[in-house]
């Protein structure tokens, strides 16, 4: 992995992770292309992990009011990333030796297309929707459908808002949560990964420089891509989202089949 390669992954991790494209899809398919074989370079996978603390940040800079809103408001976080801690942890396994295959990737990238083109009128079609404080028990059943973001190609954002909405929240809590319950996932999941493998970076020249870099640079373009997608998803919805990822998971299959 040269620098060139490391900017482009942390693009494309700001881009991606807090919008319901699956940022883990868009890194497979990124290794795909920029023929990075984790097998031969074993750094890459531990610096897409690593890379998603700038993106991370982005949200405790953001929302800074939320993260001192009170004791109440994290404890609901960690009940929220139980459910998807416990399976994660448990087979993780599975998931990197099992499904993270390109084949899945496409696959799932054009199945929750599907279901996100629907999503819109699934929600404008229940006036139930209210704006409320979040409750013990939704957090929880949003950190199950988290679990769903497990499988490579679904979107933790796209599974947690669909389980906001599920719940009966409004467009801004679904997705403002879904942001929140990402700070404790994926810190928790990159520190792992970090800690474990901190060796095969270090020994690596120029490896920490470039955590440093794109670091930066994932954490400047979420900030971007956050505040955009608040600004426009309640005007837009989420079918160009779906669209999105069909015409993309289409491509890459087509790309994987020749």
């Amino acid at each position: 992995m040269n620098l060139i390669n490391a900017i482009i992954l942390a693009i494309i991790e700001g881009l991606t992770e807090f919008i319901p494209v699956s940022s883990t899809g868009h890194m497979l398919m990124a290794k795909f292309y920029l023929h990075l074989d984790p097998t031969k370079n074993e750094v890459v996978n531990t610096y897409i992990i690593a890379v998603q603390f700038g993106a991370i940040m982005a949200i405790p800079v953001m929302f800074w009011k939320k993260f001192f809103s009170g004791f109440d408001f994290y404890i609901k976080l960690a009940i929220g990333f139980v459910p998807a801690g416990i399976i994660g942890f448990t087979f993780k396994a599975l998931i990197v030796d099992s499904l993270e295959v390109p084949i899945i990737v496409a696959f799932t990238l054009v199945t929750v297309g599907i279901v996100l083109m629907f999503m819109d009128d699934w929600y404008h079609k229940n006036k139930s929707y209210v704006s409320a404080p979040i409750t013990y028990k939704q957090a929880f059943i949003i950190g199950l459908y988290q679990c769903l973001a497990l499988i490579p190609g679904v979107s933790r954002s796209a599974a947690t808002i669909f389980g906001g909405l599920s719940q009966k929240l409004n467009w801004k809590q679904a997705t403002e949560f879904s942001f929140f319950l990402a700070v404790p996932t994926l810190t928790i999941a990159g520190g792992y990964k970090l800690f474990h493998d901190w060796n095969k970076i270090a020994d690596k020249p120029g490896t920490v420089d470039y955590l440093v870099y794109g670091n930066i640079i994932s954490f400047i373009i979420a900030i971007l891509t956050v505040n955009f997608f608040i600004k426009y998803v309640q005007k837009i919805g989420f079918r160009y989202f779906g669209i999105y990822r069909i015409i993309i998971g289409l491509i890459f299959f087509a790309a994987i089949i020749k």
